[in-house]
């Protein structure tokens, strides 16, 4: 991955939000100070950016850098192939009590806005961890009910199991398909249980025509763009560090895909993160 910052692209006619950042995880020569990412993003006209903690120390730092600055709010959850890892290397005490932290984490401060990333990860985690993924998740989801808060899922290569534990679980008022990979009867499957689906830099990969599809049928009022920096960066950047303020590529994309102009995708967007995370901050 190169360390060189791709270029900072035209703003938006409209202000959109990142509803899925790591702004605690640095890539090398390209890594951002908070407050030069929050600018370099406000720049281009994304003003806001959702934080997401992943493990106990990430989910520490985005209550404390949602509480600093006024453009984040958080997300704390354990990640689908952190909660493995813990019971793997520290044993069954050790996640009980990584799960009672993220509770606190969660109920901690206002702008603690979300539950996730949580879900199930197939890719990264065999068969030997998925019960205790499944048992997260559901630990996960039923804090997201308790606490009113978003559910923010991960789902990779699990579209079919992720929607049989949030059936069974309860699904929450608000919930995101973080980095929506699916096809478009998954993308339907997930409309019709109330999801927004976040889009990511993967929209514009050559290779993600079904993705492209789905993107095409979800209506306006649920669409939502993201960016998971570090990672994911859109062409034709790919392989690069990527970071908020590389929005606008991602959304110019979207909006050429569906056929939509570009202020009215952008002024959805905002809406729609606005919905989707309990209301503005």
């Amino acid at each position: 991955m190169s360390d060189e910052r791709p270029p900072v692209p035209e703003p938006l006619p409209h202000p959109v939000v990142d509803n899925h950042c790591h702004l605690d995880i640095g890539r090398g020569e390209a890594a951002w100070d908070t407050a030069e990412a929050i600018a370099a993003a406000a720049s281009v006209g994304v003003r806001r950016i959702v934080q997401i903690g992943c493990d106990l120390p990430g989910a520490r730092w985005a209550v404390e850098a949602a509480a600093e600055h006024d453009a984040l709010v958080a997300g704390v959850a354990l990640h689908p192939n952190e909660a493995p890892r813990i019971l793997e290397r520290e044993g069954r005490a050790a996640l009980e009590a990584a799960w009672d932290e993220i509770e606190q984490l969660a109920g901690a401060h206002a702008k603690v806005r979300a539950v996730g990333e949580t879900g199930l990860d197939s890719f990264r985690t065999g068969d030997e961890g998925r019960a205790v993924q499944v048992e997260s998740f559901a630990r996960h989801i039923d804090l997201a009910n308790r606490l009113d808060k978003t559910l923010v899922i991960h789902d990779r290569e699990t579209h079919d199991e992720v929607l049989e534990v949030l059936d069974a679980e309860g699904v929450p008022e608000r919930w995101v398909m973080h980095c929506f990979s699916g096809d478009a009867a998954f993308a339907r499957a997930c409309l019709d249980r109330g999801a927004h689906l976040s889009f990511a830099g993967t929209v514009t990969f050559k290779n993600a025509a079904p993705l492209r599809e789905a993107l095409r049928i979800v209506p306006r009022d649920r669409v939502l763009v993201e960016t998971d920096a570090p990672y994911l960066t859109p062409s034709p950047y790919r392989g690069r560090t990527n970071a908020s303020y590389l929005i606008p590529v991602t959304v110019r994309a979207m909006a050429q895909e569906r056929g939509d102009d570009l202020g009215e995708l952008c002024a959805a967007i905002d809406a729609n993160t606005e919905a989707a995370f309990g209301g503005p901050w």
